[in-house]
């Protein structure tokens, strides 16, 4: 199933003040004073503007920055990177591939068991879907992410 995660006037017009000036503005909203840094819920994480499933809790960690991390997007082609030359250094842009949303900064020092990356998102740029709520949203190809793996089937003849 095809998807457009476009940005539109009438998806714009529904955010916030904080969320139009994240996700527009590429601006940046306080450390622990934001909604998801420590959301631990079972689910996905969505663009804010469009809908376009970003992040899962699955690869979400504590990173002690006191904004939600993540070691890497739902899957691959949600989210494109930039070069942010601003605050007088060079760092790492996310912004989300379907709306152009500005969703936080690419750091190199996530788990390292996990590929070493830390996707540092602005929760003003998020929208959160909890396991329950996936069908009724539209996110049921994602249900899968939050199901134990099948038992092994030579296991079962062990006995």
């Amino acid at each position: 199933m095809s998807h457009d995660y476009s940005k539109t006037p009438d998806a714009l017009s529904r955010l916030t003040d904080s969320q139009f000036r994240v996700t527009q503005r590429d601006g940046t909203e306080p450390a622990f004073r934001n909604e998801y840094w420590d959301n631990h819920e079972a689910g996905i994480y969505v663009d804010v503007v469009s809908g376009q499933p970003l992040f899962s809790s699955t690869d979400k960690y504590d990173s002690g920055t006191g904004w939600p991390s993540f070691t890497k997007p739902i899957e691959a082609g949600v989210v494109r990177t930039k070069t942010d030359r601003t605050l007088w250094m060079s760092r790492t842009e996310v912004r989300s591939a379907g709306a152009d949303s500005h969703l936080g900064h690419l750091f190199d020092d996530g788990p390292a068991d996990a590929g070493g990356q830390r996707y540092c998102m602005n929760s003003a740029a998020l929208r959160f879907i909890p396991v329950a709520e996936l069908e009724a949203q539209g996110y049921g190809e994602y249900r899968s992410l939050f199901e134990p793996a099948a038992p092994n089937a030579t296991k079962e003849n062990a006995s």
